[in-house]
């Protein structure tokens, strides 16, 4: 729980309190995968950093890969999207990742954002 002098602080730092650090280097990523980066680094529905490294990620899991060069990795955005979706097609029903999009974890457009975000590292 963020008390109002830990908010003041971290927004005085130039990261939001709402689960997700945002780096000062962000100014150049478009909104919506500036939406993106704070699902995958919140601790709420994406938590991506939970068992993935990310770049500017703190405390990065080491479960599932390193997501670096994603855009090269999945040059068709569609199959990053349908992972995001529901990884079990990809990689198998003995995946630990969660289906995001098949539970209704996270929505479309929030999918969308984060792969927008992915596409940037």
């Amino acid at each position: 729980m963020i008390t109002t002098a830990g908010a003041a602080a971290l927004l005085a730092a130039g990261m939001s309190f709402s689960g997700a650090a945002m780096a000062q280097g962000d100014e150049g990523l478009s909104d919506s995968a500036k939406a993106g980066k704070e699902i995958a680094f919140g601790r709420g529905a994406g938590n991506c950093l939970a068992c993935h490294q990310m770049e500017d990620g703190n405390l990065a899991g080491n479960i599932g890969p390193a997501l670096i060069a994603m855009k090269a990795r999945y040059p068709d955005r569609e199959d990053l999207v349908a992972v995001l979706k529901d990884p079990r097609d990809k990689f198998g029903d003995q995946t630990i990742m969660p289906p995001f999009g098949a539970n209704g974890i996270l929505s479309d457009e929030e999918i969308s954002n984060i792969v927008d975000y992915l596409y940037t590292l």
